[in-house]
Order: structure tokens, then C-alpha cells, then sequence
């Protein structure tokens, strides 16, 4: 592959002429550094031809970052700054906390839009609004006015009444909840073919009882557990079902896939950056953590072994890491302890449910409940 002129504008997709830093850019990064370096003259003096030389700045930057790489000291951020350093590319993480998706990662939306904010920025710069030599030189205020530019854009409304940063953070959110529905419905087939080869527990209605009993004195009283499972289950600010089964399974199914997150009436803050979670924030951080694979071993394994087996969280990252029904991968120890750490949030839980008792021993209830409630947990609304 030649990296001259030819080659830079069917990357970019323009003629010579209205090719920008941007584009040469992107251009030198999709090959090799070290053929990128010795390819700089050359395609210097041919924009310099095309009527069209860029400036001195842009290409002793070019140099420098190329260097970088062959040398192996320029990170990645390194190369995203001085991609960004160009004037027309998106910045990869806004001061809003915008990030835009990986390139191969973009839907129609954010593909389209990515696309207007390059061509907008280009505008900027013709009008002497961005100026690349100083963002390639390192000028803070040049910096500012380019990220400005940015969240403004990205802010305020198109023609067409789109506001960027919303449609393109909703089309995000679609697809991101398409996945999950997509990983859940493949977790609940999954459960119910393990669950076809096992014989059906038997329910221990007293015990159901007993433990439902509980649990509504459990919910009424403010802190944890109560709180945690009162958001799992979705159940603050409403009513609790009438019914001992139907209450149960709720819960039990909200401890595998929750809810909601803890109110703010709980006083405290679940995203307090600057503290250490409490133990309700750790609990339920734990809980959204756990994968569809490692619940779906965890009860499956239970479920086949019955009421009496150990379901301590070491337990269950052994149970998980030697699954034979699910395919899990955790050869480094690391992982291993990682589960345990999970599901440490998750025994004292069951507990309240009966689900296991004060030794962390799977009961009746637990064994007749878990897989009903992983199975309410991933079925759709």
C-alpha cells in the first residue's frame, strides 16, 4: 500500500483540494507508523501541488505524534488529542460526559450526526472560529473554545428540532436495552432447558408463609436490608402484593435483575464519587454487576444438588466456575474472586427470603423458589 495523495483522498472520500488536517490525519493513522513517517515528505510537497499545503504546525505535529507511536511512548489518549488537535474531529469525551460510540459502534443516528458535528466544525474553522495551529501547539484557550463549540452544538436544537446529544444518547439507550432483552432472552431458554431435566420441587407452603410474614415487617422498616429490597423489587412508594406468593417471587426475582435504585429518602446518595458506597450502594452496585451466566449457574447447580448443599458465596463461585450446564469462563483465580465478592451482597439477601438459612444452607423454599424467581426475573413485562 502507497501512501501518497491518491491514497489519502479515497480515505477521506474528497479530491485533494478540499482535503482537511482531519483527513490527512486519519489517513497516516490507518497504516503502519513507521510508513506513515517516510511517507510525510512526499505527501507534503503533493498538497503543497494541489494548491493545498495545510501549515508547518500541522505537519511537525504529524512527525511528532507518528514518532510516538514507532518509538511506542505515545498512548492512546496521546494520538486522540492530537487527532482532536486537527480542529474538525468530535472530542472523545465531552465536559457534559457525552462519549460518543466507537465508529463501528454507531447506529444511523449517531452516524449521521457525527458526521454533521465534523462538517460543522469545518465551518468553524474556515471562520477562523477554531484555529488548529494552537490547538496543535497546546493553547489552553484555544482548547476552551473548541470544546465550547462542541457542547453547544451538540445542545442546541437542529432545524429539524433534534437535539443531538439527546437523540444520539436515546438511540444509545435502544440499542443497549435491545442487547439486554437479547442476552435475557437467551438466559431464560437457557434456564428453561436445565430446568426440563429436573424434577419439580414441591412447595413448602408453611415456609412460604412464614417467610412472606417476614418479609412485609422487613419492608415496612426504613435502612437495610429493607431498603435494597424495596428497590429491587420496585415495590417504594407502592403497595405490596396481597398475595405471599406473588410478594415473594418479586423480591426474589428483583435480588437477580433490580428495579430501581435506592430513593433518595433512604438519605444517602448512591453515586457519591468522593465517599465510600455504603452498604446498601455496594449491595446493589453487586447486584447489577452479576452476569445472566453466573446466576444461571449459580441456581441451576443448586436446583440439581437440592435442599441441604452450601450456597456460601465461596460456594457459589466454585459452583459457577465449574458449571457443567453453562459455559463459563473463569480460568484466571481472579474471577473466581470477583464472584465470591459479588454474591457476598447477594447470601445476606436470600437469608431475609428464606431463600437460605443463617449458615448459608439452600432450604426448601430456596430450592422450590430461586429458579421460579430467575425465571420471573428475565421473562418480558
Amino acid at each position: 500500500m502507497t501512501v501518497d495523495l491518491d491514497f489519502v483522498s479515497e480515505h477521506a472520500g474528497r479530491p485533494p483540494a478540499r482535503l482537511t488536517r482531519r483527513d490527512v490525519a486519519r489517513a497516516l493513522l490507518a497504516v503502519p507508523s513507521g510508513q506513515a513517517l517516510v511517507a510525510i515528505p512526499d505527501l507534503r510537497r503533493a498538497m503543497m501541488a494541489a494548491g493545498n499545503p495545510l501549515s508547518v504546525a500541522f505537519w511537525e505535529s504529524a512527525k511528532a505524534a507518528l514518532a510516538g507511536i514507532e518509538n511506542g511512548v505515545a498512548t492512546v489518549g496521546d494520538v486522540q488529542r492530537w487527532l482532536e488537535a486537527t480542529g474538525t474531529e468530535p472530542i472523545l469525551i465531552t465536559r457534559a460526559y457525552f462519549v460518543w460510540p466507537e465508529e463501528d459502534e454507531r447506529g444511523p443516528v449517531a452516524s449521521e450526526l457525527y458526521d454533521r458535528l465534523v462538517a460543522h466544525l469545518e465551518e468553524q474553522v474556515a471562520a477562523g472560529e477554531i484555529d488548529p495551529d494552537r490547538l496543535a501547539a497546546g493553547d489552553a484557550e484555544a482548547r476552551d473554545v473548541y470544546e465550547r463549540i462542541q457542547d453547544r452544538w451538540l445542545a442546541t436544537a437542529l432545524p429539524d428540532g433534534r437535539v443531538p446529544i439527546v437523540v444520539v444518547s436515546d438511540e444509545l439507550d435502544e440499542e443497549l436495552f435491545a442487547s439486554w432483552d437479547e442476552e435475557e432472552a437467551f438466559a431464560l431458554g437457557e434456564l428453561h432447558r436445565v430446568l426440563a431435566d429436573l424434577p419439580e420441587p414441591t412447595l413448602p407452603s408453611a415456609d412460604l408463609e412464614a417467610a412472606a410474614h417476614r418479609l412485609r415487617a422487613l419492608l415496612s422498616q426504613p435502612g437495610y436490608p429493607g431498603n435494597v429490597l424495596r428497590a429491587c423489587a420496585g415495590l417504594d412508594g407502592g403497595p405490596l402484593p396481597e398475595n405471599d406468593t406473588e410478594l415473594w417471587l418479586t423480591v426474589a426475582a428483583g435480588v437477580a435483575s433490580p428495579v430501581s435504585d435506592l430513593q433518595e429518602d433512604d438519605e444517602h446518595q448512591f453515586w457519591d464519587l468522593e465517599g465510600e458506597l455504603s452498604q446498601e450502594d455496594a449491595a446493589l452496585a453487586a447486584l447489577c454487576t452479576i452476569h445472566h451466566a453466573d446466576w444461571l449457574a449459580t441456581v441451576a447447580a443448586l436446583a440439581r444438588r437440592g435442599p441441604g448443599v452450601l450456597a456460601s458465596p465461596e460456594r457459589i463461585a466454585r459452583l459457577v466456575a465449574e458449571s457443567t450446564d453453562i459455559d463459563v469462563d473463569m480460568d484466571d483465580p481472579e474471577d473466581l474472586e470477583t464472584t465470591e465478592t459479588l454474591f457476598t451482597s447477594v447470601t445476606p439477601l436470600w437469608q431475609e427470603l428464606g431463600i437460605v438459612d443463617e449458615k448459608d444452607i439452600l432450604t426448601p423454599l430456596g430450592w422450590w423458589g430461586l429458579p421460579k424467581s430467575l425465571e420471573r426475573a428475565w421473562s418480558p413485562e
